[in-house]
């Protein structure tokens, strides 16, 4: 639409650099670009927090397990002091443990409650399973022990009372019943129950560690490439704003600074900057002319005599002034037409003001190039003669 305008104007098509373009595309590419960063530091703070879960659950798997392994530990012990002296308080230590403080229990349920694959699953349901047995093997243990040292039924423990002693166990005497509770908790068996258990523990532990580890390099490695991204796209953040304190520099302020200083000097505008400064520039430069022209044209009407064409009485009285203070010699005539009054009133002013224009063309005719006919009134005429 501009370069039609130009044509139609007669001007030769402008070329450059639009601001309203530019502008549009430096916009367009910092949104993008933010919104790039923006997705790219969602992303790092989700791998971040995708690090943190992995620690977390290896932390809690560990202490889980460490807590199945203390108290599987307790109820040994304390199962094993009952079998040894006989003395009720460490059962009731045993089933405060198992029943209440169930450490083992809540650290197995707390294992299986974790987002794991089946076979670690499979490793935790076995290794509850192989300590509901055992502490079965230890109840029965404990049976034969309080029948062996004649303790009151009515102060045992609900699931000691509910054991039924086997028809073998019922014959043996109370030294037999004390050997055997014992020989439960302390035999090869019960070591084997007992390592079983912390076996699959231990699997579980390994197999977390190792996943933990996997899963923690595979997301480092993602992080790292998401946070080169990031980088990247900070450097082109960098550089856009760059280009553009240069765009704005050379093709806006550069271009102001020059238009500034062609005003100051009264001088045209130089076509220079982006595609709007230049159009701006050219339209200066065309109104500027015009009305350096007008002006001239205005300076040559007030300084012209209309009728003869000579220069009159205020441009003659300007160039003496222009000249009062020069060296050169300088002559000045003064010329009328004699009998002009008698010209009007006999022929009229028509053929007066014809007479005034023969003199005036006689007398430019006359004088040299360098001299300044003028009129100065009526039928008077000055001839400033130079040199």
């Amino acid at each position: 639409m501009d370069e039609t305008r130009e044509k139609q104007e007669g001007r030769k098509p402008l070329r450059g650099i639009r601001i309203k373009t530019f502008n549009f595309w430096i916009i367009l590419a910092a949104c993008l670009l933010y919104v790039a960063l923006i997705y790219e530091t969602v992303s790092i703070s989700g791998k971040y927090q995708d690090l943190q879960d992995v620690s977390e659950l290896y932390i809690a798997c560990q202490q889980d397990a460490a807590m199945v392994r203390e108290g599987s530990d307790y109820l040994t012990e304390q199962v094993r002091l009952y079998a040894v002296t006989g003395d009720g308080t460490y059962m009731d230590l045993y089933f405060q443990e198992s029943e209440v403080t169930r450490r083992r229990d809540e650290a197995l349920a707390e294992l299986a409650g974790h987002d794991l694959r089946e076979a670690l699953t499979e490793e935790l349901a076995q290794a509850l399973k192989d300590s509901n047995d055992l502490m079965e093997r230890e109840i029965y243990a404990m049976k034969l022990v309080c029948t062996a040292v004649g303790a009151d039924p009515d102060t045992l423990p609900r699931r000691v009372r509910e054991v039924a002693l086997t028809g073998e166990d019922e014959a043996l005497g109370p030294q037999e019943r004390m050997e055997k509770g014992r020989s439960l908790v302390f035999d090869e068996e019960y070591q084997q129950m007992k390592g079983s258990i912390m076996g699959h523990i231990e699997n579980f532990s390994a197999e977390v560690l190792s996943g933990a580890r996997r899963l923690r390099t595979n997301t480092a490695q993602e992080l790292e490439q998401l946070l080169k991204h990031q980088r990247a796209l900070i450097s082109a953040l960098f550089v856009l704003t760059v280009l553009t304190f240069i765009f704005i520099t050379v093709l806006i302020v550069k271009p102001l600074t020059i238009y500034a200083n062609c005003i100051k000097d009264d001088k045209l505008f130089e076509i220079v900057g982006a595609y709007e400064f230049k159009y701006l520039a050219v339209t200066y430069n065309d109104i500027y002319e015009l009305n350096a022209a007008n002006e001239a044209m205005l300076q040559k009407q007030a300084e012209t005599d209309p009728l003869t064409g000579l220069i009159n009485r205020r441009a003659l009285d300007r160039q003496l002034a222009l000249l009062k203070n020069s060296k050169k010699p300088v002559a000045l005539l003064l010329v009328d037409v004699d009998k002009f009054k008698t010209i009007n009133d006999a022929y009229g002013h028509a053929v007066g003001d014809q007479v005034l224009k023969k003199v005036a063309g006689l007398l430019s005719q006359s004088f040299r190039s360098t001299d300044q006919p003028a009129r100065i009134g009526g039928d008077e005429v000055a001839v400033l003669l130079m040199g």
